[in-house]
């Protein structure tokens, strides 16, 4: 019923869209620095509030619903525009654990007041870049009113009928695993119908990548979640648009609201969209971060790196006190920073004995990571150690234990969903682990959400299907190409993605001779090193790896950054190939991969990311299947490059 109400306010609000004549329509536009982007916010006849954007003279986003009801007013029609106010933003932040160390955010912002026809006030306001358009809604207190309960959210995106879309559906919830979906890890379908209802049909997590006609192209996803709102995500095409969507009644085994409730005064998170007429703004827009503050600061000093961890390959079999040694052991010869030691340790190897490991990775220059689960009444997961992090008593006991132990951060998987209750069990973790000078790293979990600059201590999340696919079923191996030259346009363009890969492995198995096949090449693997942005990165090597790998992989894990100061998309289509640079002090790394099972041609222009007269040096996989190192001839500041299929190139020079 509640979907169905949805469905029949949409109808009437689509149909007043049209302009069915009549009564005058009252608006307020607000444009982009530039002037490129115009967006227009107004109410019709029947006081349903729209809005919609163009790019120049061409629609990017067709009129599309805006408001919500909630349990102090309905606040979706007959509404009255009442005023606004404009104002010029302008912020220079540096911030680390991103794809760019220095943020310029410039913005007309624009605050239009409504009213309902209670005369109850409701702001909408609107944030518009040379390329992204944030909104977001704002309640005044009211008179006694000191708090609301969100119903249902009408925001809503319509696109131009010829666009296609790259989106990732929505799963079921207490299905998978343990019952611990959904956790934003189902697979992507690339440029479906606009009108393609979800694989389980349930809509589809943010981000959302829309290609519209001309060649333009539109992302749209959301910023500044924290313990005050729940998540959303967005639902299947209804009668042209897709609405903003709370969690399913069913996550968290069914406990906790679907609706969030904040206090008053007080807002709702931004839903941004980014515009282009090429993909280069939605791989390098910083939205999610220049629209959220600090929650909190921070006195500890963290450092980011590289990390290896055994289950990866090992599995659980792995998690034992020689195994740990070794993994320990294979950290200090790369000059890795950090070991991660993943589930079972707390039964495996026993708490004492994780302490004399702990030790041993000191003695070694490695410090470590400890793996939890994040426990509680929303799965069926019995991999300790378990009921230490959702409980407030027992999860900072736990982590004055680590620090007493000098341990670096905590790797939390298998969360129950979306709910505002779950939301703010992420900031009670990382608040808590901030305490005792913790990095957390969450999995099993839901994308971040401005987190990197709300968060001090937030290092990355999963929330995509990783590498540890790759282990149980050839078809994720398969499906590497398609994947690895995808997410930097969807999931990691909005924040940092812990996908944990770099094989070097031929075969996906500790014996390198079993287990499911490898398609990628070796160069293919470093390229992903560059693609795929975490400031802690742990890398799926395994110990043999410092005998069996070409010199170069290794030489190249060793000095690769996981900081990044510059990010640049050259070129690139969604799941077929990439080219994309990001910078590190003064050094460039380019990687040129190619994500389809035929080869492919690429021109670069060589002086546009590393000026004139540097010379490159290039990583390329060999006939042979080996990787060789040279200085390739750049000819008029080009250079052509014959990638082959699955395979890549990696160029650097400062």
């Amino acid at each position: 019923m509640r979907d169905m109400g949805r469905k029949i306010v949409l109808a009437i609000a689509l149909m007043a869209m049209g302009g069915l004549g009549g009564w005058a329509q009252k608006s307020v536009e607000v444009s982009s620095p530039d002037g490129r982007i115009n967006v227009t916010i107004k109410t019709d006849k029947l006081g349903f509030l729209s809005y919609a954007i163009k790019v120049g003279e061409e629609d990017f986003l067709l009129e599309s619903p805006l408001g919500l009801t909630a349990n102090n007013g309905d606040f979706r029609s007959s509404m009255t525009i009442t005023g606004s106010e404009s104002k010029v933003v302008k912020r220079d932040f540096k911030q680390t654990r991103i794809k760019h160390s220095e943020v310029h955010y410039e913005a007309n912002e624009v605050t239009v007041h409504t009213e309902n026809v209670d005369k109850i006030p409701f702001d909408i306001q609107f944030a518009v870049t040379n390329t992204d358009v944030a909104f977001r809604y704002y309640m005044p207190k009211s008179g006694e009113t000191g708090s609301t309960r969100i119903y249902n959210e009408f925001s809503g995106f319509r696109f131009p009928d010829a666009t296609t879309t790259f989106m990732c559906p929505q799963s079921d919830a207490m299905v998978g695993w343990k019952r611990t979906k959904p956790s934003y890890e189902e697979e992507y379908v690339a440029d479906a119908p606009l009108k393609a209802h979800s694989q389980f049909n349930h809509g589809f997590t943010f981000p959302c990548l829309f290609h519209l006609p001309n060649d333009n192209w539109a992302l749209v996803s959301e910023t500044g979640v924290d313990s005050r709102y729940c998540a959303s995500h967005l639902s299947n095409n209804l009668n042209g648009v897709f609405l903003v969507e709370f969690p399913m009644p069913a996550e968290n085994n069914g406990n906790g609201t679907v609706e969030p409730a904040f206090a008053l005064p007080g807002a709702t998170p931004w839903r941004t969209i980014t515009l282009g007429n090429t993909l280069k703004p939605i791989v390098e827009s910083t939205i999610t971060w220049a629209l959220v503050d600090p929650v909190y600061e921070t006195e500890n000093d963290y450092k980011m790196g590289k990390g290896t961890w055994s289950w990866i390959l090992w599995q659980d079999e792995s998690i034992n006190y020689d195994d740990q040694v070794k993994y320990i052991d294979l950290a200090a010869a790369m000059n890795f920073q950090y070991v991660l030691i993943d589930n079972w340790w707390d039964t495996n190897i026993g708490r004492e004995k994780v302490a004399d490991l702990i030790k041993y990775a000191h003695s070694k220059g490695v410090d470590v990571f400890l793996w939890y689960s994040s426990s509680g009444y929303w799965n069926d997961i019995v991999q300790g150690p378990i009921s230490c992090m959702d409980r407030a008593i027992v999860r900072k006991r736990e982590m004055r234990w680590m620090k007493s132990l000098g341990v670096k951060g905590i790797k939390v998987d298998f969360f129950g969903g979306d709910k505002q209750e779950t939301i703010r069990l992420y900031e009670d973790i990382l608040s808590d682990a901030d305490d005792n000078g913790l990095m957390v790293i969450f999995h099993g979990c839901t994308i971040p959400r401005g987190w990197e600059r709300m968060y001090p201590n937030y290092v990355g999340s999963e929330a995509v299907l990783a590498s540890e696919n790759l282990i149980f079923d050839q078809h994720h191996c398969d499906e590497e190409g398609f994947r690895t030259t995808l997410y930097p346009f969807v999931r990691n363009a909005i924040g940092s993605m812990e996908y944990g890969g770099c094989f070097l492995n031929k075969r996906m198995h500790k014996s390198n001779n079993a287990g499911n096949y490898r398609k990628t090449s070796d160069v293919f693997q470093l390229s992903s090193c560059i693609l795929f942005q975490n400031a802690i990165q742990n890398f799926a090597i395994a110990p043999n790896n410092l005998e069996d790998a070409p010199k170069e992989c290794l030489d190249f894990l060793r000095e690769v950054p996981t900081e990044w100061d510059e990010t640049r998309l050259i070129d690139g289509y969604p799941g077929k190939y990439i080219v994309m640079a990001r910078r590190s002090g003064e050094r460039w790394y380019v990687a040129v991969t190619n994500g389809e099972k035929t080869e492919r041609e690429v021109t670069i222009n060589v002086e546009d990311i590393f000026g004139k007269g540097v010379q490159v040096e290039m990583l390329s996989d060999t006939k042979e299947g080996g990787v060789v190192k040279s200085m390739p001839k750049v000819k008029k500041g080009t250079l052509k490059l014959t990638i082959g299929g699955e395979k890549a190139v990696v160029l650097k020079g400062k």
